[in-house]
């Protein structure tokens, strides 16, 4: 696939079994897309040095102590979401993401959490992600680089709805909930062929989908049309502001 050519577009990127799954959105009369796969954030950054904005499904902004319900960005979305608020992982504090050993993770986020709360097997499988964000994440690109969630993405473009249907079963994708998703996304500029292209070794479908999805709401904080979960969010000890936006 051609490499980005013109000067207004954003992406939006979701983390993937082979690294980063990343959606250039284009924005000219008619929309064009570009699907590719990088093995690390930072490429993403110096691939494409013109993206306006990035919009990205992982968390930005890592508390030192967690409360009760989480950390604010979950907190506050998860009442959006209905029966899909279990898309929306438990991430524990900076010093259990920084923890390589499962047990050690789950041992360092309950000595960091009130009441004291372990770290799921889901949560930690994305920590080396999380760790390489926040390795290149500094205040000075908020301007550029904002977390999202698609499961959010989807609430706020289906009208505020959360979509019913499951992106996976048993672990698996599912097509019919990818299928809602996909067709939801053909009235945002996106064709449908480009959604059910086959996703590159190492990503799946709902890779591509959500990474789709994550572009929108990209172009949404272009325009100054997306806010953000909570809406008075805070920071942390890095000054890492810390909301989900859509």
């Amino acid at each position: 696939m051609s490499e980005v050519q013109n000067e207004l577009c954003v992406a939006g990127v979701d983390g993937a079994a082979g690294g980063w799954m990343v959606i250039i959105r284009h924005l000219g009369t008619p929309y064009t897309h570009e699907a590719h796969l990088v093995g690390s954030f930072s490429e993403i950054l110096t691939r494409w040095p013109q993206l306006q904005r990035i919009a990205i499904d992982m968390p930005i902004g890592l508390p030192d102590h967690i409360g009760q319900n989480g950390r604010g960005p979950e907190k506050a979305v998860r009442p959006l979401l209905g029966m899909r608020q279990s898309t929306v992982f438990s991430i524990p504090s900076r010093a259990a993401v920084y923890a390589e050993d499962y047990w050690e993770a789950c041992k360092v986020a309950q000595a960091t959490s009130a009441p004291p709360k372990k770290v799921s097997k889901q949560a930690f499988n994305i920590f080396p992600k999380i760790r390489e964000l926040d390795a290149a994440m500094s205040p000075e690109l908020e301007s550029c680089i904002f977390e999202v969630h698609p499961e959010v993405a989807f609430w706020r473009l289906n009208g505020e709805e959360p979509i019913v249907a499951p992106k996976r079963v048993k672990g698996q994708p599912s097509g019919a909930g990818l299928d809602v998703r996909r067709d939801l996304l053909c009235n945002y500029g996106y064709s449908a062929h480009f959604l059910d292209q086959k996703a590159s070794k190492g990503a799946a479908r709902d890779d591509l989908i959500d990474a789709a999805v994550n572009a929108v709401i990209a172009e949404r904080l272009l325009l100054g049309q997306a806010q953000p979960f909570p809406a008075n969010y805070e920071r942390d000890s890095n000054g890492l502001r810390m909301a989900i936006w859509a």
